[in-house]
């Protein structure tokens, strides 16, 4: 519920009983999964916690069964208004994965004020983003996509949840499936590229194979091709910034329409899907969420492959949560 602070305006009111002894930014911290230790203690000095109708202090010890009074305060980040929705493919309590279209930014730079995901992602959170840190730049957002890369991605809706999130990413615990239409015919049907990217030395705005780059490594399979082009399914097994576009233009067969890394059509975009991804939930097994590729693209796989198979992958399945392994 919403709460009128004496100075520091509004905010949410969480009334629980200490569930141990301690330090009470420790317990609270331990009780309140989606506030920090270092928000817990910034309320503390800030007046906002009160143990038995007492105001806390900074260095207070609580013990097992006290009465505590935490008032989490509206977050001072402004909400950009926004005037579009997005397509949201599967949605609970701590997550959403969202279908994004291809020429949506994921997020801009520091006061870009372009429309977004992030925007349209705090927008939708409204007052619950007030539970993210305020030094968080963007709440929610644990990856991304390029502009004019169109699909599937997810987005944290509490603190706690954009962590474990971020972990299993970090972690290679996300499985990611692309759809690509390339120019060109790969030389092998099905093959791994292991190379390592960086910023390219003779123009710091593209990606280059690089032997001083990190890591990355790609896995394709060639589904159909018609000799001029090729639909390829696509599993980057790291996230390396451009790194399919990156890898594929490096054997040859950049991306259609890649104005980067490739040729591209007036008008055009680069056909790039991210199609379908798994990953552990916050709460335990595992989600599997998918977005069927747009007009544009299946009309790509319609002349390369047939109708059959454009058929195919525009049927998605339904999202799920498959049970058996923990985040």
């Amino acid at each position: 519920m919403e709460h009128a602070v004496p100075g520091h305006g509004t905010g949410q009111v969480v009334e629980l009983t200490a569930p141990r002894s301690g330090r009470l930014d420790a317990v609270l911290a331990g009780a309140l999964e989606d506030l920090s230790r270092s928000r817990v203690q910034r309320l503390i000095e800030r007046g906002m916690v009160r143990v038995n109708g007492a105001v806390a202090r900074k260095s207070a010890v609580v013990a097992e069964g006290d009465a505590v009074v935490v008032v989490i305060e509206a977050g001072t980040r402004a909400s950009e208004a926004v005037d579009f929705d997005l397509p949201v493919v599967y949605e609970d309590e701590l997550l959403a994965a969202i279908d994004k279209p291809a020429g949506l930014a994921v997020h801009g730079a520091p006061g870009d004020t372009a429309p977004s995901v992030a925007a349209w992602w705090l927008a939708r959170l409204g007052p619950a983003s007030a539970a993210f840190e305020p030094g968080v730049e963007r709440p929610g957002v644990v990856h991304r996509l390029d502009k004019e890369t169109s699909g599937v991605m997810v987005l944290a809706k509490t603190p706690a949840a954009q962590a474990a999130l971020s972990r299993a990413f970090e972690a290679r615990n996300a499985k990611k499936t692309y759809l690509a239409v390339v120019d060109g015919v790969p030389a092998q049907p099905r093959a791994v590229i292991d190379a390592p990217i960086d910023r390219d030395p003779r123009d710091r705005t593209r990606m280059a194979v690089t032997t001083r780059g990190r890591s990355a490594r790609t896995e394709y399979i060639v589904i159909a091709s018609d000799g001029r082009r090729s639909l390829l399914e696509v599993h980057p097994e790291t996230g390396r910034t451009h790194q399919i576009r990156v890898h594929l233009a490096a054997i040859g067969t950049p991306v259609a329409n890649d104005a980067v890394y490739g040729t591209a059509e007036p008008g055009s975009r680069q056909l790039l899907h991210a199609y379908r991804l798994e990953l552990p939930h916050p709460a335990g097994g595992r989600l599997v969420a998918a977005a069927p590729p747009p007009a544009d693209l299946l009309a790509a796989i319609r002349a390369i492959a047939g109708e059959a198979v454009a058929s195919r992958y525009a049927a998605v399945p339904p999202p799920t949560i498959e049970q058996g392994e923990a985040s």
